[in-house]
């Protein structure tokens, strides 16, 4: 049994979309979360920055004693994952994307045709494709970058016109062309306009990331035997720039959960 916190980071707000499945598959499990709402987005940054600003979040929540990290970013994922796993050999480091990866994989026939819609640095990694077709070289995987769909989302246009033709005009074209009918939301942010896309193509399958990562995190946990025997403390959230959206986030967390939430404000090196 391990009773310390498990770690959870993203470049903005969009890594709390998998927190209510985190509290709700391991209530006894206590979060600490930082979004780095003031430097976000990272998916059109360069590789470098990204790497740095990971090792510095990385580096925060080791201090602050957690067990486990999970990065809840697919563009810190595609990017860092092995880096932070190399850079913390005794913590567990689990990334987004391999659960996304293996949920196409296991749901999926040659059949289907399945897009991954992702940021720039996501979407340029080629890494969904790559995991999927290492173990279903049969199944058709098509990619498209979305980098507006984040800073929409970070500034609050999450339920808008501006949004529905944002979505239209990336995706109408790439639907259509490819026959698109499974689409893996490749980004964290995107669960939160998750609706609006099932609302405007009805006949696609969404793969969420946000919720399949909570089966890894919970075979980890599992397998070292390093699951809590009791919620001890608040789920405590930082943010590097405390934004009115994150924290109705938050606030939205806390009314549809029974978790205790505290959050904070935490200064950052925004180099």
């Amino acid at each position: 049994m391990d009773n310390r916190p498990i770690g959870v980071f993203d470049s903005g707000l969009g890594g709390l979309t998998s927190v209510p499945y985190l509290i709700e598959r391991l209530p006894q499990e206590r979060l600490i979360y930082f979004g780095d709402t003031a430097r976000t987005p990272y998916g059109s940054k360069a590789v470098k920055t990204v790497m740095n600003f990971s090792d510095q979040i990385a580096d925060f929540l080791v201090e602050s004693g957690v067990k486990m990290i999970v990065i809840a970013c697919n563009t810190v994922s595609s990017t860092c994952a092995a880096h932070l796993a190399e850079r913390y050999p005794d913590i567990p480091i689990v990334g987004i994307i391999q659960p996304a990866a293996d949920k196409v994989v296991s749901s999926c026939s040659s059949l289907n045709r399945v897009g991954i819609i992702g940021t720039k640095v996501t979407i340029q990694s080629g890494i969904y494709a790559e995991m999927i077709r290492s173990k279903r070289s049969d199944i058709d995987v098509f990619e498209m970058a979305c980098p507006a769909f984040v800073p929409l989302i970070e500034e609050g246009f999450r339920d808008s016109d501006i949004m529905e033709l944002t979505i239209r005009y990336y995706l109408d074209d790439f639907i259509l062309e490819n026959r698109i009918d499974t689409m893996v939301l490749a980004c964290t942010h995107y669960p939160l306009i998750g609706s609006m896309i099932r609302r405007m193509y009805p006949d696609i399958r969404i793969i969420n990331p946000s919720e399949e990562i909570v089966t890894s995190v919970e075979s980890i946990l599992k397998e070292k035997d390093m699951f809590a025997d009791s919620h001890t403390g608040d789920n405590v959230f930082y943010a590097s720039d405390l934004s009115e959206n994150f924290v109705a986030m938050i606030d939205e967390i806390s009314r549809n959960t029974t978790a205790k939430i505290e959050f904070k404000n935490l200064e950052i090196d925004k180099k």
